[in-house]
Order: structure tokens, then sequence, then C-alpha cells
């Protein structure tokens, strides 16, 4: 196992940690939306101090590749880049939707267990009713791809007949009133963290799988549409 700085920035939380033997030794977290901007650095540079443990005793930086958030996943990458450029490390990227289902598992492995669940299915909030998910067994073998889907009642009807399924993430406390099946569970407390990036990472390292720091681009899944204020940008000019 080596030691890790991981950046988790493609979801509404901001999330930095450092790990050794696979284990954190180190984590900063902030649920306000515009920490991505403000704190990541800030994070990793508390963090260092902290846990003692500089850039250049690093043996990788691993970080989100989304899908998610495009300007948090964009902040993320940009950072991860330049420590790596600046300290000659090794780049891993970790889905974001992976890593939420290793931390799912791990923290509500008794309900998927005690209610017979055999499907996990990660949802981050992709704006009105369109989530980024995907769907995962009890081994964590994806048995769907990822996708932008947009909810209704028959979205995952075939697979609900068959199957009980956990729904988690922050795209998912809004499809609850619309998923109204008795083989649907839904978990509103998740939030996704750096820390459920380890298991994958420190595989990921094992095998010497790694990203062109150069050429390496998040996941985005869909393109970003640029939106415009409503609001008046010079005061009396409708």
């Amino acid at each position: 196992m080596k030691s890790l700085l991981l950046i988790e920035s493609g979801t509404n939380v901001c999330s930095i940690a450092i790990s050794k033997e696979g284990k954190v030794i180190g984590i900063k977290e902030s649920n306000d939306e515009k920490a991505h901007a403000s704190q990541l650095t800030t994070f990793i540079n508390q963090l260092v101090k902290e846990t003692g443990l500089g850039i250049s005793s690093l043996d990788a930086v691993v970080v989100s590749k989304g899908p998610g958030s495009y300007t948090g996943l964009r902040i993320g990458v940009s950072a991860a880049k330049g420590i790596c450029y600046a300290a000659d490390k090794p780049l891993i990227s970790v889905g974001s939707l992976d890593s939420m289902v290793q931390g799912a598992y791990s923290l509500y492995k008794s309900i998927i267990e005690e209610n017979g669940i055999d499907i996990i299915c990660p949802m981050i909030d992709a704006r009105r009713m369109e989530v980024y998910t995907s769907m995962y067994d009890k081994a964590f073998n994806k048995i769907k791809d990822t996708e932008a889907v947009v909810v209704d009642e028959s979205t995952f009807e075939s697979l609900l007949s068959s199957h009980k399924i956990l729904f988690f993430g922050n795209g998912a406390s809004k499809c609850r009133d619309i998923i109204n099946n008795p083989n649907a569970f839904f978990i509103d407390s998740f939030t996704p963290s750096a820390q459920f990036m380890i298991p994958i990472a420190n595989k990921a390292f094992e095998e010497g799988v790694f990203e062109n720091v150069a050429y390496f681009e998040p996941y985005y899944l869909k393109d970003f549409v640029a939106t415009v204020s409503k609001k008046s940008l010079i005061p009396g000019l409708q």
C-alpha cells in the first residue's frame, strides 16, 4: 500500500484526504457549494502540515474523474495535474460513481444484506429530474453503463420487478416520490468522500494504471451549457 493524496470534487462535496497503507491519516471536507474554488488547495496545504507527509513523500495523486459537476471536476483535475507536474507524481483517476458504491457498501452493508438488496444504484444530481447514474452488483461489478437519465415513474420499472435496488446520492432524494416501488430502497444521508476512493486507487497503483497527466480530461458525460442570469446585470436595464 502507498501514500496517496485523494481529491473528490465532482459532487456537491469538496473532500480531500491523505491515505497511508490503505488507511486515512487526514481528511478535510466541506458541503459549501463554493468550497471547491475557495477551499480545495487550502485543504491540501492543511493536510500536508497536519499529517507531516509532504507532497514529495506521496506516491501518487488521485482525483475523481466524473461524471459530476463540470466546475468541480475542472477544479479538482487542475489541482491534481498541477501537483503531479510540480512533484513528478503519477496521476490516478477514480470514477465518481464507483467510489460512491464503495462508500455505500461499507456504510450500509447491514441494510443491504438484511433487505436482500442485490443492486446498488448511486445517483448524482444533474439538475431538474436528471441524474448521472449506473448500477452495480454487491461484488462492485458494473452491470449497467454510466448514463444521464431523466427519471420518471417507469425509468427503473423492469429492473425493480425482479430486483431490490438501493438508491443513494444527492440525486436519489428527488426520485423518492417518483419511484414508487416496494423493491426500491432509498438512503438520504449519504455523502461522497475522498476516503471511499482508497480501495480503487490502491488497486490501480499496484497494477500501474495511471493517467497521462498532459492529456487526461474529466468524464463530463454531458456538454457544459452556460446559462445567463435572469437578473439585470446593469441597474435599470431590463
